[in-house]
């Protein structure tokens, strides 16, 4: 898809509305649904666990949860979740199965929309395949309040394009430097193509505490001020926690599997600003707090 030109960030005092954001088809036929896309700028940075963590300690708090393993070719949520589908995106795009065919549930209510293990092919859709996908999410449980996509890392033209498709975007990196530089990358990307609907969010993840956390927030918003223009916002860290292996091995999320641990209380506090339950319906502005950024042309 061709990118919307000059674009750039500009301070707002509330949230974007729907109605502002990326005209995606699956924005369009679910405009109730919010959708949260987790990337990376490379691999091993613990972006699918935050994904699949933050899926879990939402639905906890009452949000019923659509999760994308966005990762087409080398799907991982299914272990991190400890389900065993019998369908995946594989069968969808070659009209085997529909979407609800292939959805499996997990923990606190999520709904896992799985990827093929080993299918290369999958890796680069071209343009018809992957509109068709993104309609087909529109079709997974139509009283879901929230999508989250798990991309694959890097800085494909399917990650940027799943990236378009959030309402909000959460890069996730770590302190070291490769992971530090590649996040830059990805959200510089992010800025030059434009058609976001909202200024990318950072996640400092497996930090060793929190004057690690901060100077890694520090520098990658002092680059991004100094070259990018603009202010980025930090949604979250968290820390570099041994239960979190431990429950990778075990199959099963850490949130579950280690409730009380530090890693699981850092999802949940990101899940808390992520989403507020309501009371009297449904309300976007409510539920899914502002942000201070929005892309204009």
């Amino acid at each position: 898809m061709k990118a919307r030109a000059n674009m750039k960030l500009v301070p707002v005092n509330g949230a974007v509305t729907p109605e502002a954001a990326a005209e995606h088809p699956a924005q369009l036929s679910r405009p109730r649904m919010r959708t949260i896309v987790v990337t990376s700028g490379k691999g091993g940075v613990g972006k699918s666990n935050l994904a699949a963590n933050l899926a879990i300690a939402l639905g906890e708090r009452g949000a019923r949860v659509v999760l994308l393993d966005g990762d087409l070719a080398q799907a991982n949520l299914d272990i991190l979740l400890g389900v065993h589908p019998r369908f995946d995106i594989q069968h969808v795009l070659t009209g085997q199965k529909t979407m609800d065919e292939i959805v499996v549930n997990g923990p606190a209510g999520v709904k896992l929309v799985p990827a093929a293990s080993g299918a290369p092919e999958l890796a680069v859709l071209d343009d018809f395949r992957l509109e068709a996908l993104v309609r087909a999410l529109g079709t997974v449980d139509e009283h879901a309040d929230l999508l989250i996509i798990d991309t694959a890392s890097g800085v494909s033209r399917q990650v940027t394009e799943f990236c378009r498709l959030g309402h909000e975007v959460l890069v996730v990196t770590t302190p070291e430097m490769p992971a530090f530089s590649d996040a830059y990358a990805l959200i510089k990307l992010l800025q030059k193509q434009g058609g976001l609907s909202r200024a990318p969010r950072l996640v400092v993840n497996m930090t060793t505490g929190a004057e690690e956390a901060d100077d890694t927030a520090h520098r990658i918003k002092l680059v991004a001020r100094r070259f990018l223009g603009f202010e980025l916002e930090c949604a979250g860290t968290v820390p570099y926690d041994p239960s979190v292996p431990r429950a990778v091995r075990a199959q099963e999320p850490v949130v579950t599997a280690f409730p009380k641990s530090p890693a699981a209380a850092a999802y949940r506090a990101l899940a808390a600003q992520l989403w507020k339950p309501v009371t009297t319906g449904p309300s976007q502005h409510e539920a899914f707090p502002q942000q201070s950024q929005r892309l204009e042309a």
